[in-house]
């Protein structure tokens, strides 16, 4: 019996999506829920498992082809677990363990022993996991299995490391990812319809890096959370945004929406590009809630498992360069909002105290606001206001 692969529902505001990557082709078994083509939209990633146990009997839409919702692309001849279609070619003899090593192409494994951002960095890296010792739960490949393996791999001595032939000139012209352009077209829409200023300052970090280095151990231990400094940008921004509440708003045409509640999105670098996981309520949640929901939002962002929800809504947004080792940037508003925080690296510099030099762990941080909405005066109060917070961390507890 024929059964078709359909497009999912998109979520609201997304009318196509694109084949990202194929995990089957056409002849090969499927097991019901195995996960066999990613559909890439404008915002997430989707999977689409098989409806039933059997063989992909045709593949409708190549990798590249733009779908619809409900589009049928793909049909799979649905057999019973174990069995063999009475269409499908007799098995072959059984091979001795050497000739079928010898015998397997690069890149064939179970899907069930790759998690999906592994089997995404399969096909990006050319990696051949045949080799290659799964560390996840019940050994199964990660994505930095796969990632550790592409970067001890030998280079091809006639390409570069993105697939690119060399030679004195050389060039490769690929199509922009969905995301990519999405990302592209924002950028560009905010930088012409705002009126975006940035300022900056410095914080002595001295003194969240001796509570972190104090209390880290206690923290993890009781809590089963890394303790970062995130969590205490994010509390430092709540309680900010408390004493200047026009930064927490949004512009929507000619009004001023004001926001009683401080929705903070945390923008985490993926393969993919930027993406802006929101932490709901954080005013309401404890440094150990912070850190885990941020945890976990970096995760789902890099599997590729975020939802649309889940990036929605956001008041207020921190993004931090730093990771990378940026010194100073200018972030750009994450729109509708009309600010966002920039962390950048923090680095050990010569500062003045009491009228003595000395050695500090230094970070710049940026704020970008929209002049529209957040005068100058608001927009320094409140990087001030952060400033002061997170050089006196007891300040964060006592709210004063």
């Amino acid at each position: 019996m024929a059964i078709e692969v359909k497009v999912p529902l998109l979520p609201e505001s997304i009318s196509d999506a694109t084949v990202s990557t194929w995990y089957k082709k056409a002849g090969d078994r499927v097991a019901r829920d195995e996960n066999i083509v990613d559909l890439e939209t404008d915002k997430v990633m989707l999977e689409v498992p098989s409806p039933a146990d059997g063989i992909i009997k045709e593949i409708l839409k190549p990798t590249g082809s733009t779908v619809q919702a409900q589009e049928v692309i793909a049909v799979i001849e649905a057999v019973a677990a174990g069995t063999q279609p009475s269409s499908a070619p007799a098995e072959k003899p059984v091979q001795s363990k050497a000739a079928a090593a010898s015998a397997t192409p690069q890149n064939t494994t179970t899907s069930t022993t790759l998690s999906p951002s592994a089997r995404r960095a399969v096909a990006e890296k050319n990696v051949d996991v045949s080799g290659v010792v799964g560390t996840g739960k019940g050994g199964r490949i990660t994505k930095e299995n796969v990632m550790g393996a592409a970067s001890s791999a030998p280079m091809s001595k006639t390409t570069t490391s993105i697939g690119m032939p060399t030679g004195a000139r050389p060039e490769k012209r690929v199509p922009m990812t969905r995301i990519r352009t999405r990302i592209a077209e924002r950028l560009l829409e905010v930088t012409q319809n705002t009126a975006m200023l940035t300022t900056f300052n410095e914080i002595n970090m001295a003194p969240v890096m001796e509570a972190r280095s104090h209390y880290r151990e206690k923290f993890e231990k009781k809590y089963n959370v890394r303790l970062g400094f995130m969590s205490f940008f994010v509390s430092a921004c709540v309680e900010a945004l408390k004493r200047s509440p026009t930064v927490n708003a949004s512009l929507d045409g000619n009004d001023v929406v004001y926001h009683g509640y401080y929705d903070i999105g945390v923008a985490v670098s993926t393969d993919r590009g930027l993406v802006v996981p929101v932490l709901r309520d954080a005013d309401k949640m404890s440094m150990a809630e912070i850190e885990a929901n941020i945890a976990e939002a970096a995760e789902k962002a890099r599997s590729g498992k975020l939802s649309l929800e889940e990036m929605q809504g956001g008041t207020f947004t921190i993004t931090n360069g730093g990771v990378f080792g940026s010194l100073m940037a200018t972030p750009i508003i994450n729109a509708p909002q009309c600010a966002i925080l920039g962390m950048h690296k923090i680095q050990e510099r010569a500062v003045v105290e009491n009228g003595q030099i000395v050695i500090r762990p230094m970070m710049y941080v940026a704020l970008s606001y929209d002049h529209r909405l957040i005068d100058g005066k608001e927009s320094v109060t409140f990087l001030v206001t952060i400033k002061e917070l997170l050089e006196d961390p007891t300040r964060l507890l006592l709210e004063i």
